[in-house]
């Protein structure tokens, strides 16, 4: 659908690519899928964990870990809650003040404008990770917690399969999906934290 065309220049290409992205995550009101989280960064060892992650406008995302030990980290839009049961302590932290390297998902969701947010978008040489996708680089107009954002997309469906986070310190976070379903049912209900029995909840 999105491949480059002889009447298109590379320019032009991209340009709609984007267009049909900013235009079909904006439509979405929820989205569910598995992922698996690759973190790397010079001088530590390489992380890999596992599980399933679940957003519904507006600003609402749960992340459940499964593998290698359970953790949640759940936000209604005002506030995100760090939950790691074998501590036994749940962290508060307001959204605003948050510098959880999850908030860029929130686009996904149509949440922003690619084109206002970016400085600059550009087709990136790396292989993908499905053969046949597209790979695209976004770069933020404002200093943060990352410097830049890679985003692997199927072309015909313009279905996301891998984005990565490249943070100011170095780091890499690659979220690979799988299973991913577009407007799926999904309960107002998930996106609350109750406290289990015994754990305490704390501001961050």
């Amino acid at each position: 659908m999105f491949g480059l065309t002889p009447s298109l220049s590379a320019q032009e290409d991209l340009s709609r690519l984007v267009d049909a992205l900013q235009s079909k995550y904006q439509r979405l009101a929820s989205l569910s899928a598995d992922f698996t989280q690759i973190y790397s960064a010079p001088g530590e060892k390489t992380r890999r964990e596992s599980g399933r992650l679940t957003l519904k406008k507006p600003g609402r995302m749960r992340w459940d870990y499964y593998s290698p030990e359970p953790k949640l980290y759940v936000s209604d839009g005002r506030v995100i809650i760090e939950y790691v049961p074998s501590e036994r302590l749940a962290t508060r932290t307001p959204v605003k003040e948050a510098s959880d390297m999850r908030a860029p998902f929130m686009f996904l969701l149509g949440r922003g404008d690619l084109r206002r947010d970016f400085s600059r978008i550009e087709t990136l040489g790396e292989a993908p990770a499905r053969a046949g996708n597209r790979v695209l680089k976004f770069v933020p107009k404002r200093a943060g917690e990352f410097r830049e954002l890679i985003v692997e997309i199927e072309p015909a469906s313009l279905r996301i399969d891998r984005l990565t986070i490249m943070d100011a310190s170095g780091g890499r976070s690659d979220f690979i999906f799988a299973n991913l379903k577009e407007n799926p049912p999904v309960s107002d209900s998930q996106f609350v934290f109750r406290p289990p029995a015994g754990v305490q909840l704390i501001d961050g």
